[in-house]
């Protein structure tokens, strides 16, 4: 079975009586966010190439058909309608890495209505989950300001996939390393880890337990110094670095405590012990405000590892995301419920120096100075070239990152640019709900409640 079975039950009834109804033009959808969380001054374009995989391989078979009349309690004779549906559409989007913000479409699909709806779903979890995850991720890299940071989301996220996706998404916005093997050998990057807790309780002894993990490793040892008393830990490792002559890359690990403090005092132990090389990693429940924090309070930590927190953005854990209809048929439709107004037709957003973006018209001419964002990724149900690199995505993080307003990119209240709509867009809009305005006043002066939208 396909993943095109995971979709809301109302993605299916309404494809089902799209078929029925003839309603098989193309229809356009666009994917966006209405607002950005709080303590968010930007966000991080992500999930578009799991997205374009599940695109490429979407298909409705018999064992999809059999689930859908199962979920539906109705004979699979009657979803005939369904069997053998592809995606064939076209896919524009937002590149991985590009930084985005609120209201500007992350991508917009161009398909056969049914097509178009069925997919919707898939799309947002995907987009808004990974895009969340990418931006809490980036605000990490600019709070941590040039020091390395390491993926350990994998053991609290929620399940095995998101832990997936966070060491990814790590990646792509500059960390150095995961402690996840399966994404670090899939997405070759390196992989980064040290003990446990339980690993020094097993031994019983932290100076028998620090001996036997360097004869088991001959490489880069790093020893996890606050399993009883920190301070401690941290004298019994420079003894045995020093006896072992470290190799190059060697640390100590803080996981407790006043993170801060300790690595102060942890730095002038192993300074004096002759180890100025060993490195300090700090961990244990840190996100982008305490390393911060730290990073403004000159604390000499070399690595941050980061995890829980970040893994699941857990100050921001879901982003408002929407995937609405914007054209149908050749004509513009909008939505005009109260807080939740759509803007007709598909879109471009148009990248000025500095983040003064502003969306417009896809039709539109790019003005002098400016580029598009969207690039058109899929035709006809494939890719319009081959995967995305993460390296490529990378790159283009931090060419954004880097031309981001400084306010935007503050830890504490930043500040999100604000995108402009460009003059014919707000013209089509204008003339789009009036049209629909005009329909409902009708209906009601006729006691009819029934009109078209769109």
């Amino acid at each position: 079975m396909t993943d095109a079975t995971t979709t809301d039950l109302y993605e299916v009834t309404m494809a089902l009586s799209y078929l029925r109804e003839g309603l098989r033009d193309a229809a356009t959808f666009s994917l966006f966010v209405r607002a950005l969380p709080p303590e968010r001054g930007f966000l991080v374009a992500a999930g578009l190439e799991p997205s374009l995989d599940y695109l490429e391989g979407f298909r409705v078979g018999d064992e999809e058909i059999t689930a859908f009349a199962r979920a539906l309690r109705r004979p699979e004779s009657e979803l005939g309608s369904l069997s053998g549906l592809r995606f064939g559409g076209e896919v524009r989007a937002v590149p991985e890495g590009r930084l985005v913000f609120a209201g500007e479409p992350l991508l917009e699909v161009t398909a056969p209505l049914p097509e178009a709806q069925l997919v919707e779903t898939y799309l947002l979890t995907q987009v808004c989950h990974q895009t969340a995850v990418a931006s809490k991720a980036a605000r990490c890299v600019l709070a941590a300001d040039g020091h390395p940071l390491v993926d350990f989301a994998l053991r609290r996220s929620h399940g095995p996939g998101a832990g997936f996706q966070a060491a990814r998404l790590g990646a792509l916005v500059g960390f150095a390393g995961t402690s996840n093997v399966a994404a670090a050998v899939a997405l070759d990057v390196p992989a980064s880890g040290t003990m446990a807790h339980s690993y020094i309780e097993a031994f019983g002894d932290e100076e028998a337990a620090f001996r036997a993990f360097a004869r088991a490793h001959p490489g880069p040892v790093t020893f996890l110094v606050d399993t009883f008393d920190t301070e401690t830990g941290v004298e019994v490792a420079a003894d045995v670095l020093r006896d072992i002559g470290p190799p190059s890359g060697s640390g100590i690990r803080l996981d407790s405590g006043d993170l801060g403090a300790l690595a102060f005092r942890a730095r002038r132990r192993l300074d004096a012990a002759g180890l100025p090389d060993v490195r300090i990693i700090a961990s244990g429940g840190l996100d982008e405000y305490a390393v911060h924090d730290l990073v403004a309070g000159g604390a000499p930590i070399d690595v941050y590892a980061v995890g829980t927190r970040v893994g699941v953005a857990a100050d921001a854990p879901y982003l408002d995301g929407a995937y609405k209809l914007v054209s149908f048929a050749g004509h513009p439709v909008m939505k005009l419920s109260a807080s939740k107004v759509t803007a007709p037709c598909a879109k471009q957003v148009f990248r000025r120096p500095g983040m003064r973006d502003v969306v417009g018209l896809a039709e539109e001419e790019e003005p002098k100075g400016a580029e598009g964002l969207l690039r058109t990724v899929m035709r006809e149900g494939r890719r319009t070239g081959p995967p995305d690199r993460l390296v490529d995505a990378r790159r283009r993080f931090e060419a954004d990152l880097a031309d981001l307003p400084p306010e935007a990119g503050a830890i504490v209240s930043p500040a999100a640019p604000v995108p402009l709509v460009s003059d014919r867009l707000r013209a089509v809009t204008g003339r789009v709900r009036a049209a629909i305005e005009a329909r409902g006043a009708k209906a009601r002066a006729t006691g009819h409640g029934r009109h078209r939208v769109g």
